[in-house]
Formats: structure tokens, sequence, C-alpha cells
């Protein structure tokens, strides 16, 4: 079971999320997915009409996490990456001068100049001597002449002004993302992959968490001019989609979490174990949607347990189980008019995967008596009944070593019914194909063992 530090942090989560579903309404769909995002640091790209309430259940949430650097930017085609990442300090490119961004993170330099600040206030209150002016300069030329080596070691080195930037934010939120020009989008490729930025040959960490994009609606990607922007909606790895809804209402912040209890949280939920049942099932999903012409791709797929872990502990699970599969419905569609489906399969196949599985082996187990009975018929081939016998104990047999699989993963009683009702279900299959040939009846158990 959860420990008592896992289920805490976890109450405190759960205590951010409703507090932003009370103020925004109908948004719970939405509100987890943010949550999921935040726990798996993925990024989350929403789709909605104007009035849809994107940007504000997004705000609602990041202000919520204290201590987190937030940058938020409404982008057009006139937004340029300045904007986004940061200008050029033209102080770094006058010979003889420091960057701010050097004097600022070098701790010697801040000490000389905190002790140089020190002194100059207590100056009028010391005794005024030449000792006194001869120390004053003293403390003077010590930050000058570390300074000037300063400015001698980083001549020539353009510097990024980053400050309030993208690059120093730990939430990102861009709306209508899929307006930025085709300079930002470039560097935005490699913001939300890689979580790095390059300017003027120096490649800068971005620190963030997860990078929050909406829209009012998706490119063409048919589209030429528009084909460019597919990389981009790729790498927005959650979508939701918003449908109307009631107006919410405003009010004040009764719940929050600091960044350093988000770390602490994305760490337990990628602890969350995903037993080999569950992989089984993503796999079966996986076979489903691409059987169904949904197009999931193999890298896509194999990042899908982090979502289902930060559904299981956002649940109290103490490890995957399938109805957290549930989540990925905001993961694995691409084009919005897949979704439905997408969300179908799931809850078809998650809600009650045992029942699936085992309808599945009952609906071949059919189609092995009907080609039993369609060959036994066929007059015109020599012992057409017990060549089809033959194959069909085959068939029957291999049936039944997935049966038996089924019957050892059964985790309730109910499960363990819904795979006995199957082995009788293919022993009666079996017994009137030995019957209908004039054979002995052997046991689908017997069978196996001959083989």
């Amino acid at each position: 079971m959860p420990n008592q530090t896992n289920q805490t942090l976890r109450d405190r989560m759960l205590a951010v999320m409703g507090d932003v579903n009370a103020q925004v309404a109908e948004r719970e769909e939405l509100v987890e997915a943010i949550a999921i995002a935040l726990l798996t640091r993925k990024n989350l790209f929403i789709l909605g009409a104007p009035g849809q309430a994107k940007s504000y259940a997004i705000n609602q949430f990041r202000t919520r996490i204290t201590g987190a650097r937030q940058f938020e930017r409404l982008l057009s085609k006139q937004t340029d990456e300045e904007q986004l990442f940061g200008r050029i300090d033209l102080s770094s490119l006058l010979p003889g001068n420091v960057p701010e961004s050097v004097v600022s993170g070098d701790e010697l330099y801040q000490h000389l100049r905190s002790k140089l600040e020190c002194f100059v206030e207590s100056f009028s209150s010391q005794k005024d001597s030449p000792s006194t002016y001869e120390l004053l300069r003293a403390h003077t030329a010590e930050l000058a002449d570390y300074r000037a080596a300063l400015a001698a070691l980083h001549t020539g080195q353009p510097q990024v002004n980053t400050s309030g930037k993208l690059p120093e934010a730990d939430i990102v939120f861009l709306d209508e993302i899929f307006k930025c020009n085709d300079g930002v989008l470039n560097s935005l490729l490699t913001a939300l992959n890689e979580r790095k930025y390059t300017n003027e040959g120096r490649t800068y960490p971005i620190p963030a968490v997860s990078f929050f994009a909406a829209s009012n609606e998706i490119p063409n990607f048919n589209d030429p001019q528009e084909k460019i922007l597919e990389a981009l909606y790729d790498r927005l790895e959650l979508k939701a989609v918003l449908a109307d809804k009631q107006a919410g209402r405003a009010g004040q912040i009764a719940a929050s979490i600091t960044l350093d209890e988000l770390t602490e949280m994305q760490r337990q939920v990628a602890a969350i174990p995903v037993p080999d049942a569950v992989n089984e099932l993503a796999d079966d999903i996986l076979c489903q949607l691409r059987k169904d012409g949904i197009a999931v791709s193999d890298r896509k797929y194999l990042n899908y347990y982090p979502i289902a872990q930060a559904k299981a502990w956002l649940s109290g699970h103490d490890r995957v189980e399938p109805q957290d599969l549930l989540a990925l419905k905001n993961y694995l569609w691409q084009k919005p008019g897949d979704r439905p489906a997408v969300e179908a399969a799931l809850e078809r196949m998650c809600v009650n995967p045992m029942q699936d599985k085992v309808n599945n082996l009952r609906a071949m187990a059919l189609d092995v008596q009907a080609e039993f009975d369609a060959n036994r018929a066929d007059a015109g081939k020599p012992n057409a009944g017990s060549k089809a016998l033959i194959k069909l104990r085959g068939e029957l047999v291999r049936l039944y070593g997935e049966h038996r699989k089924l019957a050892a993963a059964a985790q309730s009683d109910a499960e363990k019914a819904l795979t006995d009702r199957l082995l009788i279900d293919m022993e009666q299959i079996n017994r009137k194909a030995h019957e209908a040939v004039g054979f002995t009846y052997a046991p689908l158990e017997q069978l196996a063992a001959l083989q």
C-alpha cells in the first residue's frame, strides 16, 4: 500500500485539482490531463473554440504551484525569438565590459561587491583618516581588478539575457501556438523535445517541467505551407479537446503545492510498477487501434507508461491497473476525429479486460468451428471429415493454451468464472466435432498433453 508520505502528497495534488475544478465548470478531464502532464514532465495541447476556458484552466492550475517560474505568451506571426528566448546582452559586446549574466553568477565577484558596499555604507561613521581612504581604495581596486579579469576572460563571447524568458521558466504556456513564424518554430521544436535553446553558439538548458499549448484549430497538415507545423504538433504528447461548457466562477486559491513537492510527486509517479499483464494489455490495445486504422507510432506507444503511472498514482493504486490505461485517451490519438474510436477501444478493453480477452478467444473458437463445418461438408475431398477434425484439434489446442494463460491471470472470482465458462464452450465445440465424424471424444487437456 502507498506510504503516508505518498498519501499526503497525493492529497495535496487532489486538493489542487479540486480547487481548480471549483473555478472552471465541466473541465474535470482537462484538469486531470494538466496534472498528468506535470507529474510526467510531458507537454499538453488543448484544442477548443474561443471562450472554452483553455488558458483560464491552465492559468488557474499553474498559479497554484508556488515557487515555479512561469512564462506565458500569445503567439502570432510577429512574435520573434527574442520575445520568447531573450535578447543579446549588449554589454557583452563592448570591449572591457562584463555581461550581467557573468557577474551575477560569479560568487567571488558578488562577495567583493558586497564587501565594498558594506564599507561604503559604514564610511560616514568611520574615522576620517588617510588609512580609512586607503582601505576604501583597496576595496575598490580589488573589485575593479577582478571585474577586469572577468572582462578579459569573456571578451568576444556574446551573452543572451534570458531573465524572465522561456529558458528560465519552470512552466510554459504558449497560446495560439500554431501561429508562430518559421524562425520561432525551429527553436520551439528543440525546446519542447530536448529542453534546450541555442543562441550565438551557446546552448541554454530549459528547466521547464511542462509546456502547455492551446489553439482554436489544428493546421491542415496536407497543405504544404502548414505541414511544417506537424512536427510541432507531434511534440505535444498529451492532447485534449474541449466541448462547450458552462461558465466557471473566479475565486480565491484554497490549495497549492510547491515546485519541490511537485518534483517529489514526479519521483513517486515514476516508481509506480507496471505489471507484465498491463504491458500485454497495452500491446493488445495498440494492435486493436492499428487494426481500426488509427496510426500510433512505436515511439509514441513505447512512452505510454508514465501517463498510466500518473493515473495510477492519482487513483491511489500501488501499481498500474488496467483501468489506469483509460488516461491514454488523451495520448494515443493524433487526429481529433480518431479520439472517439480510441476512447471506445480503451473503455471496452480496460474497464473489463478479462471479458474482452475471453470474448476474443470465444470468437476465434467459433471461427474454428465454422471452418470445420465447411471443410467436413466438402464432399469433393476424400476423408474430408477426419482431415477437418485434425485441423480443428490443432486450432483448439492452441486456443486452449491461450485459455490457460487467461485462467492463470484471473484475479477475482468473477474473472475465474469467465475463464471457466470459456473452457466449457470450447469443450462443447470439441465434443460436437468428434461426434460429427464418429470419433471418440478427447478433452482439450488430454489433446494438449499429447502434443
